[in-house]
């Protein structure tokens, strides 16, 4: 029998009232029987008291006045005990204060008590809530010199400590030495290779448990999820179904947001319907996550209406439906969502503030987007951060006032940063204004040395200008330095399966038969006007080395194989994970008035839907 079990015995004996806290649900109730308590004395009696400050600290519906009331009994006492410490330490460990924690640890050594093995555990649990190895180290050497370093519970709690705290090495060498190893042991391990980005190793030491419950295998799909493996959670996803695991909320929230991620309008309304049909609530973190999914796979209108199911929104919800609506140019109906999240008596974040300046920016409301800019300091007090000075930036380039938008810039009661400056060297490219995108090109260079984007992005404006020694210069530098274009790769979602395609990749096993698709396509759109645009190519191959290489685009070959694979009125979906060149929308938009299609594609900007030759965009992102 523990120490705990011993105790709670003992007061049973000493005084049978108190088994009236076993069914105490109220903070009132608890003041009722700490008054019982007073009235016949037994409130000096440190096991009756130690029995209520453990309540205070184990109800699982704990606040901080609960806490605070435990704090109020502890001072009444004279010498308190092990049990006492330890109620104190595990209570404090899981509050807004788990810092806590070591005043009464002191404490107890103050008071020649000596900690067991149920005193570290929550010790090192506050550690890392706080993410603090520093106290975790020193907690480890108190471990070690009460002699509790081989006890599993506290064995576990370190493992989870370290790797929580990003010391994946010393978590690693705990792990190896453990005699006795149990689910919790290894799902720490895995969460914490996880955290780490190491989702090989995290993934390696999944397959190898004897046994896994669905925490494991959450924070599984979880990591792959936070660490851009997104086809890899819907892989793991898939397998969990197969053996028959339920998931919970926090699985398919991972789920979720990697179709959201992949553009996978299919598999993500799959993982809907399991929601559906395993009586899962659509409660407001599922029904946001749906929101944001519906809306980054092109699918607005559902995300509107599972938006409208949602039992209660927060301003996250809110926010998620307004960024969607700016994503897809829709400036209007994003401004109205606003106006009644307002008027539902919700208070702005400040990235609503951000969507919807955003909005305001794709659909050309620059008055409006000025007086919401405004309205964020004056009538709510959110002090602008970068990304709110950056969209104000976008927000007048876009409407070609680009002195306005270049001394906006230089009197920001902050330093601008890289994006803020790039997207003012985004709109001189629109407006072909070489003299300020000069100015705002070195900046970035400077910057950003390593960028290969702001070089292109000005070659390209030299091009226009015809400023050639300009461009062979640009390119010289990033020659000299290194630098290289990251490489363009676009996604398209047929039959659930995701495929991935980038330029000159011929990996794909359907290869030949998707170039021979997209010449075809090509002779189609030449008949109906199109030229290739070799102005975003690069200027040391020749005209006709340049046209080759635009014809091999990834979101091309993308097209082509979803014109394969997929038929009227079905709309083909690509995800790409650069800007769209101008060569690339010039032709979908004539791939989309050819062949009668509706074509989505989401770029790193925004969407773009193509129909009957026109871009929903009207050429300006």
């Amino acid at each position: 029998m523990n120490g705990s079990s011993t105790v709670l015995n003992t007061l049973r004996l000493k005084n049978p009232k108190l088994l009236l806290l076993e069914s105490c649900s109220t903070f009132s109730d608890l003041k009722i029987i700490h008054g019982y308590m007073v009235r016949t004395h037994t409130i000096s009696d440190v096991f009756s008291v130690s029995r209520l400050i453990a309540f205070c600290t184990d109800h699982p519906a704990f606040k901080p006045s609960l806490l605070d009331y435990a704090l109020r009994l502890f001072s009444q006492i004279q010498a308190p005990n092990l049990f006492i410490y330890n109620a104190l330490i595990r209570g404090f460990s899981a509050s807004e204060n788990p810092h806590l924690c070591f005043h009464f640890y002191t404490q107890l050594l103050c008071a020649d008590i000596l900690p067991d093995n149920l005193s570290f555990p929550f010790l090192v649990k506050a550690c890392a809530a706080l993410e603090s190895i520093h106290r975790g180290t020193q907690v480890h050497a108190q471990i070690i010199k009460h002699g509790f370093e081989n006890n599993g519970y506290v064995q576990n709690s370190l493992v989870h400590m370290y790797a929580t705290c990003g010391d994946i090495n010393a978590a690693s060498s705990i792990f190896r030495r453990m005699n006795s190893l149990d689910v919790v042991s290894w799902t720490s391990m895995i969460a914490g290779f996880n955290k780490c980005g190491d989702v090989e190793s995290a993934r390696n030491l999944f397959d190898e448990m004897p046994e896994r419950n669905l925490v494991t295998w959450s924070i599984m799909i979880s990591g792959y999820a936070r660490n851009n493996h997104f086809d890899k959670a819907l892989e793991l996803f898939q397998i969990l179904q197969e053996q028959g695991v339920r998931a919970n909320e926090t699985v398919m929230v991972g789920v979720i947001s990697s179709c959201a991620h992949l553009g996978a309008l299919e598999i993500g309304e799959r993982a809907h319907n399991y929601l559906v049909r395993n009586s899962l609530e659509v409660n407001m973190i599922l029904g946001t996550a749906l929101v944001d999914m519906y809306a980054k796979c092109g699918s607005i209108e559902k995300a509107i209406q599972v938006f409208g199911e949602i039992p209660e929104k927060d301003a996250l919800s809110w926010t998620a439906l307004i960024s969607g609506l700016a994503m897809h140019g829709y400036a209007e109906r994003a401004l109205h969502y606003f106006s009644e999240m307002v008027n539902s008596g919700l208070t702005p974040r400040d990235i609503t503030f951000t969507a919807v300046l955003s909005a305001c920016s794709h659909g050309g409301l620059v008055e409006r987007g000025l007086e919401i800019f405004e309205t964020m300091r004056k009538e709510y007090s959110i002090e602008p951060r970068l990304e709110h000075y950056g969209c104000v930036v976008d927000l007048l380039g876009r409407a070609g006032k680009l002195t306005e938008a270049e001394k906006f810039v230089q009197e920001m009661p902050v330093k601008p940063n890289a994006p803020i400056w790039g997207a003012l060297l985004g709109a001189c490219r629109i407006h072909k204004n070489a003299e300020i995108a000069e100015r705002v090109g070195k900046t970035l260079i400077k910057l950003l040395p390593e960028h290969s984007g702001y070089y292109v992005l000005l070659s390209n404006i030299y091009a226009r200008t015809g400023k050639w020694e300009n461009v062979e210069g640009m390119r010289q530098m990033m020659k000299n330095k290194g630098v290289r274009k990251p490489p363009g790769y676009s996604l398209i979602e047929v039959d659930g399966k995701v495929h991935n395609f980038t330029m000159g990749d011929r990996t794909h096993p359907e290869i030949e038969m998707i170039e021979r698709t997209w010449e075809d396509i090509l002779r189609k759109i030449r008949l109906a006007g199109y030229r290739g645009n070799t102005d975003d190519a690069l200027f040391d191959i020749d005209e006709e080395e340049k046209e080759s290489t635009l014809h091999r685009h990834s979101e091309k070959l993308a097209i082509a194989f979803g014109i394969m694979k997929t038929k009227a009125p079905v709309p083909i979906r690509i995800v790409k994970n650069l800007r769209v060149c101008e060569d690339c929308h010039t032709a979908t938009k004539l791939i989309s008035k050819v062949f009668d299609r509706e074509l989505i594609v989401r770029d790193r900007n925004r969407f773009h839907h193509f129909r009957e030759g026109f871009c929903s965009c009207k050429d300006y992102w």
